[in-house]
């Protein structure tokens, strides 16, 4: 006995933690019998678990034949109940319901899914099936659009264009129509009567809900705006309009806005400094357009270099490519020059050096020698003796004082010269160039 009541101990907090959260759902129709064709019925859902809502509920679409129906806005509203001592937290959705035929409407049951906070899944819930009558107010009938509200304030608001009016100037009406207890897409729109004399322009409406401030939506609200423009001079008159409601009792109702009267004067009798017609009509007559012609030289030059700019660009293109190869070319023809060799071996004198690769680069391009000795062959006994000299001092292990800058820069100086001179030296008449050319 002690070992099954010591199981059923350890198996009840298993039992507790995979029970699955409670879920309730309540419908009930506002008024719950019989309303007026015109009036609203709210159908409010409400659903309540013992956890919390993980996800938004997801509501069916409602439809009803014969009835407007506007679905559930996305703020709900909180509630938190108690039932059998035990408390639930919930949300209440909320449809209304605007019938608009005399007639007995069902509401099947909605199918509601919920995602309850520790439920294993979603569950879903099902409302009643609901019912209502509608009946037609006192003095409606079926062909008539009928407004039902608990209360409706018109008003209106007039701005002109201009004081005094004249004829071309406009004046706006502006009817506004605060219905509470109704939908705001159900209020008509105001009958609107000609009036000779002016143009009428009408605008699009402006529809709207009205709420409490705290987003329960408690009416509605319709603005309509009308422009009128004078045609012509004269006293006119803006007739009342007035607007057939019925309360919740279903007693018929007025509300209505006066009548708006004004005057509208000639064209306007301001007179400027000047005839603005007169300097218009010599302006079209009489008046030529003279443009001073190096103005006109000056606009042709910029328009033929456009053109030219335009079409030529293929070969502006080709030019500037061509241009850039023999500036190229030159450059390459330059660093491969004797005299580009020669600077870069002054460098290095000033520097108290003399580095091989840079004299026999000059000399290979002066003397066109690959090697010092092909060079020397044809140089003066002294001036080849001197090359030797600097060689072995600038080179050897025991370098003398011969191998000084001032030294160095004389002997390459006036070999400079001789190699000059020898390319520029005219060849002799008469001579040819040898059978076999050692190279």
């Amino acid at each position: 006995m002690k070992h099954l009541i010591l199981l059923l101990t350890l198996l009840l907090p298993l039992s507790v933690w995979a029970a699955e959260p409670t879920l309730l759902v309540d419908s009930r129709l506002t008024p719950k019998n019989q309303v007026l064709v015109g009036g609203i019925v709210t159908l409010e859902v409400d659903l309540l678990v013992d956890t919390w809502f993980t996800s938004a509920p997801q509501l069916p679409k409602l439809e009803l034949p014969g009835a407007v129906v506007s679905a559930p806005s996305s703020q709900a509203t909180h509630l938190t109940q108690k039932r059998d001592g035990k408390t639930f937290f919930g949300l209440r959705f909320t449809y209304r319901i605007t019938p608009q035929q005399a007639q007995t409407f069902d509401i099947p049951a909605l199918s509601v899914q919920v995602q309850p906070g520790q439920g294993s899944k979603p569950q879903t819930v099902q409302t009643q099936a609901q019912k209502f009558s509608a009946v037609q107010p006192v003095g409606a009938n079926d062909q008539e659009h009928v407004l039902v509200a608990e209360q409706v304030t018109y008003t209106q608001t007039i701005v002109r264009s201009h004081k005094p009016l004249r004829v071309g100037d406009s004046i706006s009406r502006q009817l506004s129509v605060r219905a509470k207890g109704a939908q705001a897409m159900l209020i008509p729109a105001p009958e609107l009567a000609e009036v000779n004399g002016l143009k009428q322009y009408v605008q699009t409406p402006n529809i709207q809900p009205m709420d409490n401030g705290r987003g329960d939506i408690t009416g509605g609200i319709r603005t309509d705006t009308i422009t009128y423009v004078v045609s012509e001079q004269g006293n006119y008159t803006l007739p009342a309009i007035e607007l057939k409601w019925w309360d919740q009792a279903g007693q018929p109702q007025i509300a209505s806005i006066p009548k708006v009267t004004f005057k509208a004067q000639g064209e306007s009798g301001y007179s400027g400094p000047f005839s603005i017609s007169e300097d218009l009509r010599q302006l079209g007559q009489n008046t030529q357009l003279h443009i001073a012609r190096h103005w006109l030289l000056l606009s042709a030059l910029i328009l033929l270099a456009a053109l030219i700019g335009y079409f030529g660009r293929t070969y502006w293109n080709r030019g500037l490519q061509l241009f850039l190869q023999r500036r190229a070319a030159r450059q390459q023809a330059w660093r491969d020059s004797p005299d580009f060799a020669w600077q870069q071996l002054q460098a290095r004198l000033n520097d108290q050096t003399l580095a091989a690769s840079e004299l026999y680069r000059w000399v290979k391009r002066s003397a066109d020698a690959d090697t010092l000795q092909g060079a020397s062959k044809n140089l003066p006994s002294h001036l080849r003796n001197q090359l030797l000299i600097l060689l072995k001092a600038s080179y050897s292990a025991n370098k003398t004082a011969l191998a000084r800058a001032s030294a160095q820069k004389q002997t390459l100086t006036k070999l400079r010269e001789l190699f000059k001179h020898s390319r520029t030296a005219p060849p002799a008449v008469g001579t040819l160039k040898p059978l076999n050319p050692k190279h």
